[in-house]
């Protein structure tokens, strides 16, 4: 662990001071693998502002955008510690506590951010977030936090599944991202964000896949000469800290943090979405060849991770969410 780490996460324990007005002044330390200029940034920079200006300065909220405080996992596990952290994250990355949570990572679960959204503020997720305060000890701040749509980034062009055998894809670890890329035809290959390039240009990975502003921000244009837009799956990644940190804050503290975080992620949202064809623009302009096949042979293939994953009657609840 470096000094700095280490000054950072005693800071994150020290003892809470009380204040006029709230029961007690609190920092909250929030990571993000996103880079500061990524537009989803701009819903944290909104969480922040709208926490900091309704407790009066009580509750200071500090932004560690690249991942500073370190990967999205350590993170978690601080917070499950108690410290005033939180993370913005998937759900296959909370999955391992509460299996559910997986299921929002899956290949073509909805189409765009307001289906996703009904699910995140839905009564069955509101369930799913307070099983994982039982069950890890993480609170769910809000999930609505959409990054848009993950496509394949190679330097082969990619019209089909069967074109990606024997392709060494990278992908998050959990188990929702491996099976969608191995049902996709690649061979799925676990490796932290901040070493894709590097990974990339040293070939010891042949492809990735991620959305338009992580791609962007991650300078991958300069390693990659194609984008094939599969849109498997539909980025929605929420704010989650820690359960003993939240709940030592007052009531009127939890809820601020609550609304400000629902707020936050409809921002960062809809800045994504209207910086979208910018970036795809800007890729263009990059070099890189970008393409759109036909999904119904990608949709067929990734049919069987519901089955694998054992998320078949789990769909049929999130459908039913969708229909109502």
């Amino acid at each position: 662990m470096t000094t700095r780490r280490a000054a950072l996460l005693g800071t994150l324990a020290a003892p809470l001071v009380a204040r006029a007005g709230f029961a007690q002044s609190a920092t909250l330390n929030v990571n993000s693998a996103l880079t500061a200029d990524d537009p989803m940034f701009r819903g944290l920079e909104a969480f922040k502002q709208g926490v900091e200006s309704r407790t009066n300065g009580r509750v200071q909220v500090r932004l560690y955008p690249s991942s500073q405080l370190g990967p999205d996992e350590d993170v978690l596990e601080q917070a499950r510690a108690g410290a005033g952290v939180a993370v913005l994250v998937d759900g296959g990355r909370i999955a391992p506590f509460v299996r559910e949570f997986g299921i929002l990572g899956a290949p073509y679960l909805a189409n765009g951010f307001p289906e996703l959204r009904k699910i995140a503020t839905s009564p069955l997720f509101e369930r799913w977030a307070e099983r994982l305060r039982g069950a890890s000890g993480h609170q769910v701040l809000s999930f609505n936090w959409f990054q848009g749509d993950r496509h394949l980034l190679t330097n082969k062009p990619v019209s089909t599944p069967a074109d990606l055998a024997g392709v060494r894809l990278r992908t998050p670890g959990a188990p929702v991202w491996l099976e969608t890329i191995r049902a996709m035809g690649a061979t799925p290959t676990p490796l932290p964000w901040t070493e894709v390039y590097s990974a990339l240009q040293l070939r010891a990975i042949d492809a990735a896949e991620a959305q338009y502003p992580a791609v962007w921000g991650s300078r991958l244009y300069e390693v990659i000469k194609h984008v094939t837009k599969t849109a498997h799956i539909n980025l929605i990644t929420g704010l989650v800290g820690s359960r003993t940190w939240f709940d030592r804050q007052s009531a009127e503290v939890r809820t601020i943090l609550k609304e400000e975080a629902l707020k936050g992620g409809d921002v960062g949202s809809q800045a994504t979405i209207e910086s979208l064809n910018d970036f795809e623009q800007r890729l263009r302009q990059a070099g890189v060849t970008i393409a759109t096949p036909d999904l119904t042979p990608f949709r067929e293939a990734t049919k069987v991770v519901y089955d694998k994953l054992n998320y078949t009657a789990l769909r049929r609840e999130v459908d039913a969410v969708l229909a109502g």
